[in-house]
């Protein structure tokens, strides 16, 4: 357990600072401005595509709460705290940056602006681990379900 909590602590903290670095980048003034992605500063005040901007500052207390549920839910289920710990790490490390710029900055600080044939959302790097630990989770635990459905039936 203590070496899969050294993990989760190393993803956290990692993509915490990457990421808390590039925006500190943007806050600083760079911009580049391309045909289809520009990288520009936005600040996002709701979720995902803006979705419950409504909630205005109750929003991040909204986030702070369901993070710290989740890892402490997270922690009393070792099982799953083991098998992920750096997955956690990332996902609870990139959504904590996105929640931290929400309590110091006007709201959640994104950059990559895709404007290719259609206008897109957007987006961060924290944005892109949470979707990226998400599927990884997601898939791994379907697989590891199907290979010991496999092994069941095997017997």
């Amino acid at each position: 357990m203590v070496r899969s909590l050294l993990i989760f602590i190393t993803g956290f903290i990692a993509i915490f600072l990457i990421d808390q670095a590039i925006k500190s980048l943007f806050l600083d003034g760079f911009r580049l401005y391309g045909e289809c992605i520009s990288l520009v500063l936005a600040f996002n005040k709701g979720v995902a595509f803006s979705m419950f901007d409504f909630l205005g500052e109750n929003l991040k207390y909204i986030q702070l709460a369901i993070i710290i549920i989740a890892i402490i839910y997270i922690l009393f289920d070792r099982e799953v705290f083991q098998k992920f710990s750096i997955l956690l790490g990332m996902l609870f490390g990139a959504g904590s940056s996105n929640l931290f710029d929400r309590f110091v900055q006007e709201g959640v600080v994104d950059y990559v602006y895709w404007h290719c044939g259609f206008d897109f959302a957007i987006f961060n790097f924290a944005d892109v681990i949470i979707d990226i630990a998400v599927v990884l989770i997601i898939f791994l635990s379907f697989k590891e379900n199907r290979e010991k459905k496999l092994n069941e039936s095997k017997k």
